[in-house]
């Protein structure tokens, strides 16, 4: 099968994705991009009660279903508080680095359906007028939305419909370079979302079926712990497709697709794992197995949930994660790959 056609449907759909804010907890947006766009592939597909899609592939047998699963929600902020010259304090959705967002462009979303956009900002933004401005702490404490409105009060902002709980979405800035590199935030984990999407564009293209029935999951709460936690019960195996760690003594680099043996957690499913291991061998796929001590995924709220299945995890190497994130096409394209001969359809 000639993979590489499908380059420029994964570079376009993982773009549309990136455009999309969807931080934890504020993904309707992104999980109506997906029903639609699986329902123009010709997939039954549905969203459950705490917002997960779910897309159901009918395999050669149906005896023992797998899932694939990857994440769309992202990291975000939230208001706070509103202070009395009108900046918005924040609160952390997930685990941002926040250092690396002061200066970046953010929306500001109300519960009316308004849109603001602002920049975060350190609160002593600038060097010719805070004597801290290069030392002071860049954390929630000592960090603020600075809104693109004419406001000088705690009324004026509240005026505008803004108040506490609303959501901040910085900009992703999304950029595919010419030596083929995928700059951007929320790389982790939309563009292994942006692969299960080109895997349902290359069945049907191709006319082909899994070996098993498959679920191709879309978790909408796995930056804050549990978006595995309501997938389909009758899942024997989980792929969970998501980042693969780059750096420290680690052996991924952004051109490769990682195979994760053990996470924070704990090891995953020894026999799955060794099975990725040999497809990447015989595939001549470009493949490292690793470590990540630093690191949870759906499997893990999968489990807690209590689910009697089996579980392992790849995905492609990812440089700078929650902070400015970048990896390959190369790294993409090895985990699409995997994927594929995951699910046997090479």
């Amino acid at each position: 099968m000639n993979f590489e056609q499908y380059q420029n449907y994964l570079i376009d759909t993982a773009s549309s994705l990136l455009s999309i804010d969807s931080a934890s907890g504020f993904t309707t947006n992104v999980t109506d991009y997906l029903l639609k766009t699986v329902e123009e592939l010709g997939y039954p597909a549905y969203r459950n009660n705490i917002g997960n899609v779910i897309v159901t592939v009918e395999g050669e047998d149906d005896t023992e279903p797998v899932a694939l699963s990857a994440h769309v929600d992202t990291l975000g902020l939230m208001v706070r508080s509103i202070t009395s010259d009108g900046m918005l304090m924040i609160t952390s959705v997930g685990s941002p680095l926040l250092p690396s967002l002061d200066g970046e462009y953010c929306n500001i979303h109300t519960r009316d359906g308004k849109v603001y956009t602002g920049t975060i900002l350190s609160l002593s933004p600038a060097i010719h007028v805070f004597p801290d401005a290069s030392t002071r702490d860049r954390d929630e404490q000592n960090m603020a939305v600075r809104i693109d409105e004419i406001v000088h009060s705690k009324e004026d902002v509240e005026a505008l419909g803004i108040h506490a709980g609303d959501f901040v979405c910085y900009d992703s800035k999304t950029t595919f370079t010419k030596s083929g590199f995928l700059k951007s935030r929320f790389i982790d984990d939309k563009a292994c979302s942006a692969l299960e999407l080109t895997l349902l564009k290359i069945m049907k293209d191709n006319v082909i079926k899994p070996k098993h029935k498959t679920y191709i999951c879309f978790s909408t709460h796995e930056e804050i712990g549990y978006g595995g936690a309501t997938l389909p019960k009758d899942i024997k195996e989980l792929l969970v497709i998501d980042m693969g760690c780059v750096g420290l003594d680690l052996t991924c680099t952004e051109e490769q697709v990682s195979i994760c043996a053990k996470d924070s957690s704990g090891p995953f499913d020894y026999e799955i794992t060794t099975r990725l291991v040999n497809l990447a061998k015989k595939y001549n796929l470009d493949a490292v197995t690793d470590i990540y001590p630093r690191y949870t995924s759906d499997a893990l709220a999968l489990w807690r949930a209590g689910y009697d299945t089996r579980a392992a995890l790849i995905g492609p190497g990812v440089q700078a994660s929650h902070g400015m994130e970048r990896t390959h096409i190369k790294g993409l394209m090895n985990t699409l790959e995997l994927c594929a001969a995951y699910l046997e359809l090479i």
